[in-house]
């Protein structure tokens, strides 16, 4: 393998903007907008949203007859 090609590999953390922290590998610092620890997804809070009463005009046009 050549020498002194390679990016330097080391210990970072990564920052998120609800100021988690995560230490990891990498070569280069990283700053998140959303993480397992604030994105609604993961924490439960996240919400279904019914726009235009599609659901109801699915369960019309295809229930069964």
């Amino acid at each position: 393998m050549r020498k002194n090609i390679h990016p330097k590999y080391s210990s970072v953390i990564i920052n998120c903007a609800c100021g988690a922290k995560y230490e990891t590998r990498s070569t280069k610092d990283y700053n998140v907008d959303v993480c397992s620890a604030c994105h609604p997804f993961f924490t439960g809070k996240a919400k279904l949203v019914d726009t235009e009463g599609r659901v109801e005009r699915f369960r019309r046009k295809y229930q069964r007859r």
